[in-house]
């Protein structure tokens, strides 16, 4: 069975009955910015976005998130609401307002860089600073307050994303026991040797075993988790049941690997609004002759780019005969730039790509081309429509859901995807090519490799992997965590 919306719609409709959904992230689905003195609508990217604002506009309920945009206090009403999407609203959108200092402790500080590099493990020591700490628990706090607010005497199902919000359920539960909480971990789970150098790791794990139903993307998260309370906490752990017993609170803990709207995807790549972008990116970027290889990222050390521009150099020295048949366009907003690992990662960009260019460069032709800015949707449809060859590289990823938005796009089968074995997508896209980004010389030879491959066994690699990604879409997701919900509360 291939999962649609309408069948996500009918599961819930069935299961969760007179229950509201609430969806609590720190991103925000949709951005108002003021540019050039008018209100624009952005999307950010981002896996848990990607994947979950489909779910909504399926299901409806509320999202709750940190209101971030230039613009968001314009647009919202008294109670800090907006329907959302602006073109055909769906469901409703609950901002939350930080402050400054807030956002810095809470987002800046403890959970990007405290908790990110502690999960993601790619040898970038975490800051525990106490400070931090302070505020990321006032802002869960804040997102429990608002959370309250908008559920009000119903029942409801709290969906909580990500290890922003790590202490929410408790402060919820401790109010409304009867609320049903799930929350989904996008990052990955550490071993326990790694977890236990942090100095809030019981607060951190009390706080997510307040939760019913605890989901990661591959089971061996899962089973890192387990361990760590294993060591850490005094609980029963079920292990035929795959659950945590704590202070006569019961969590089931799952794998549920997290994808994309396939279908969607595919229509909007072959959409007039995309061929329009296309052929402008045609004028301005897109080279006039030769192989489009593409990397699509935020500007962050967990994702490889510096060992991906250190491959594309290797391979030119390897194999120069390749110099000016092919271009590399990475794209990649810049992200969290006050903290200085991000700072000095962008500074290194920059020394990297210049030096590359200058090295390999001939007559008019680079082999790197860097664009570090937000673009629209269209432009990035249209770009996955035109690369020939997607490099995601990263270090250390939960799941990756770039590898499966191109994929979906290339509704034509053509394209090759060059993918780490560090991310929780090689566990399902088994027909990519795949790359450790620590072994620069392999990852030389990977790039010459799918460069001879026969036209006929990347088009064969392409249907398959396309088929894996349409039957595991987010709706199959999304309807797993449901069936879970059912089997143990509904």
């Amino acid at each position: 069975m291939i999962w649609m919306k309408k069948d996500l719609e009918e599961q819930i409709k069935k299961q969760a009955k007179d229950r509201l959904l609430i969806i609590a992230s720190n991103r925000e689905p949709y951005i108002n910015v003021f540019k050039e003195g008018k209100i624009e609508v952005r999307r950010p990217t981002g896996g848990a976005v990607t994947a979950l604002d489909p779910v909504m506009k399926a299901c409806g309920g509320t999202w709750v998130a940190h209101g971030s945009g230039s613009a968001d206090r314009k647009t919202v009403d008294g109670k800090s609401r907006i329907q959302v999407p602006p073109s055909n609203p769906a469901y409703t959108l609950r901002r939350v307002w930080l402050s400054k200092e807030e956002e810095e402790g809470y987002y800046y500080g403890y959970s990007n860089q405290a908790l990110w590099p502690l999960c993601h493990i790619v040898y970038q020591r975490p800051i525990f600073d106490a400070t931090h700490w302070k505020f990321y628990k006032k802002v869960n706090k804040i997102f429990a307050d608002a959370i309250l607010e908008e559920i009000g005497k119903q029942k409801a199902i709290l969906w909580l994303q990500d290890y922003h919000l790590a202490l929410v359920a408790k402060y919820i539960k401790e109010k409304r026991p009867d609320i049903i909480c799930v929350q989904f971990w996008h990052i990955p789970w550490p071993n326990p040797e790694a977890f236990r150098i942090c100095p809030q790791r019981k607060e951190i794990l009390e706080g997510l075993l307040s939760n019913d139903l605890l989901g990661f993307h591959i089971r061996y998260h899962c089973d890192n988790f387990i361990e760590t309370v294993e060591r850490e906490l005094e609980t029963k752990i079920d292990k035929e049941k795959t659950s945590i017993i704590s202070g006569g609170h019961e969590t089931v803990i799952r794998a549920f690997p997290i994808s994309v709207d396939f279908e969607a995807i595919g229509r909007k790549a072959n959409a007039e609004e995309v061929k329009k972008s296309a052929l402008r990116l045609k004028r301005e970027i897109f080279p006039e002759k030769g192989l489009l290889f593409l990397g699509l990222d935020r500007i962050d050390y967990t994702k490889g780019i510096p060992e991906r521009f250190l491959a594309i150099d290797r391979f030119l020295e390897k194999y120069p005969q390749y110099k000016e048949k092919f271009i590399f366009l990475q794209i990649g907003a810049l992200s969290r730039i006050h903290i200085s690992w991000y700072k000095n990662l962008n500074d290194r960009l920059n020394a990297m790509a210049e030096e590359i260019n200058w090295k390999h460069s001939t007559g008019d032709w680079a082999p790197i081309i860097l664009l570090r800015q937000h673009i629209s949707y269209d432009d990035i449809l249209a770009c996955y429509r035109r690369a020939d060859v997607c490099i995601v590289s990263a270090l250390h990823d939960g799941m990756n859901l770039v590898a499966k938005e191109y994929i979906s796009a290339k509704t034509d089968n053509s394209g090759i995807i060059l993918l780490s074995s560090f991310t929780g997508s090689a566990r399902e896209l088994t027909d990519a090519v795949f790359i450790n980004p620590y072994d620069i010389e392999k990852f030389a030879d990977a790039i010459k490799e799918i460069l001879d491959m026969p036209a006929t066994e990347k088009k064969r690699r392409m249907k398959s992997l396309r088929r894996i990604v349409r039957e595991n879409n987010v709706y199959k997701w999304a309807g797993r965590v449901f069936e879970e919900i059912e089997k143990f509360w509904l």
